[in-house]
């Protein structure tokens, strides 16, 4: 019985390890930049096709052929900074300076967006701010998340529950 808990506790732990891995994989040759917990900054002359960032934030002085993402973070745009695709945020702020262009959509939710009137968006600009949209976004599926693993959980201890004797 030891041993399958111990095994179940090993299995449990390389598959976290497995899902967590990814990340850095999806990278394209330094063309991509994906962070987590470390800021983004994109200087002048400098040239990427994504920048993606988990609890960070991004700054654009240079050009970014495709999307900017972050969650947890804010976006700049600044000096002759330009996004080739859309520019969204999740938690954060998106801020545009003078000059700057961004060729998709600008979306924030729980943020705001900060923008020079000289500034080109190409799409769309949608702004759903408002603490409730943390809520939504970030409580919600960790609550059920929360109520997944504690199914597998109860799970776990109904199989390795011992079998009660029949009264005869």
């Amino acid at each position: 019985m030891r041993f399958r808990l111990h095994s179940l506790a090993v299995l449990l732990t390389a598959w976290l390890v497995i899902l967590a891995s990814p990340f850095p994989a999806f990278a394209d040759d330094n063309r991509d930049r994906t962070q987590v917990g470390q800021s983004i900054s994109i200087g002048p002359g400098e040239t990427i096709s994504e920048a993606t960032c988990f609890g960070c934030s991004v700054r654009v002085r240079g050009q970014v052929t495709g999307d900017v993402t972050t969650f947890g973070g804010s976006i700049v745009v600044e000096g002759s900074g330009q996004i080739g695709g859309d520019a969204t945020t999740f938690g954060g702020d998106i801020r545009l300076d003078k000059e700057v262009k961004v060729n998709g959509d600008v979306t924030v939710f729980a943020g705001r967006v900060r923008r020079d009137p000289a500034a080109t968006v190409g799409g769309d600009i949608n702004n759903m701010g408002g603490p409730g949209w943390i809520v939504l976004i970030f409580v919600i599926p960790l609550f059920f998340l929360g109520l997944f693993v504690a199914l597998i959980v109860w799970l776990v201890r109904l199989l390795l529950r011992p079998a009660k004797p029949v009264a005869a």
